[in-house]
């Protein structure tokens, strides 16, 4: 008895500590959508510019209560992004009390890539995918035997279309941090991985073919990108592999 009440303080402890980060995330969350909200129409204005590139200067909403949505929607999108690292920070303060200097110093350089890889693979998106992916879609308008086909994007169908870029290719990007946390946490092996370089390659364009539209270019942006970082993740465990074989081999005091 006298040991489990021993174990039921630090476990309320845990759950308190828990709390309060999740605490600090919903109210940096709640704080982000509020700013976000007023600035809604001007974040909608950028995420549409590749669709004014495209040469498509109209969008319209069917639904009365679509464009408030709409708006909504936007803020929200936006509000995890500029919340995120203060949600990854909440994180690493409840996990890091509980790991050994050495894995911190393991762990932090991953949670510290994440945003950069996210945005690389969104920036990605924005400024070269979806203008190639809307100039292929809005080929299709023109005559067709007298009958004169024109695109009328709708606002929620065309933000759909953006937040499925962007997260798309935002999460693809985290491919290398995904493999080494494996690697490290010992589920996967580098010459596992290498050994599954072909299934690699080919879920790589499996991913492309739905995130992106039918088209070749498209598909492309996203799957070579995604082999390449594969490939950069095996040279990064490479490199981790040596390091911590080195500072085994300094641990050992000769007899």
């Amino acid at each position: 008895m006298k040991d489990l009440d021993e174990t039921r303080a630090p476990l309320m402890e845990h759950l308190i500590e828990l709390r309060r980060r999740l605490l600090w995330s919903f109210a940096a969350l709640g704080g982000a959508f509020a700013l976000c909200l007023y600035f809604a129409r001007p974040i909608f204005a950028f995420l549409v510019q590749p669709l004014l590139r495209a040469g498509q200067g109209r969008i319209i909403y069917t639904d009365i209560f679509e464009a408030f949505f709409a708006e909504i929607k936007v803020a929200f999108f936006a509000a995890i992004m500029l919340a995120f690292p203060i949600m990854a920070s909440q994180l690493w303060q409840f996990v890091a009390p509980g790991l050994y200097a050495k894995e911190k110093r393991a762990f932090l350089p991953f949670l510290l890539m994440t945003p950069i890889l996210f945005l690389g693979g969104a920036a990605l998106a924005y400024y070269v995918a979806m203008p190639l992916a809307l100039h292929f879609l809005l080929g299709y308008q023109g005559n067709l035997g007298g009958i004169q086909q024109e695109a009328l994007p709708a606002v929620g169908n065309y933000l759909s279309f953006v937040t499925k870029f962007l997260f798309g290719f935002g999460v693809a990007f985290l491919l290398p941090v995904l493999l080494m946390l494996l690697e490290r946490a010992g589920i996967v092996t580098r010459l596992q991985l290498i050994a599954g370089r072909r299934y690699a390659i080919v879920g790589a364009f499996a991913i492309a073919a739905v995130l992106t539209p039918p088209d070749v270019f498209s598909q492309l942006l996203l799957a070579v990108p995604l082999v390449l970082l594969y490939e950069l993740a095996l040279i990064a465990i490479w490199f981790t592999e040596r390091k911590r074989a080195r500072e085994k081999a300094s641990e050992v005091v000769p007899l």
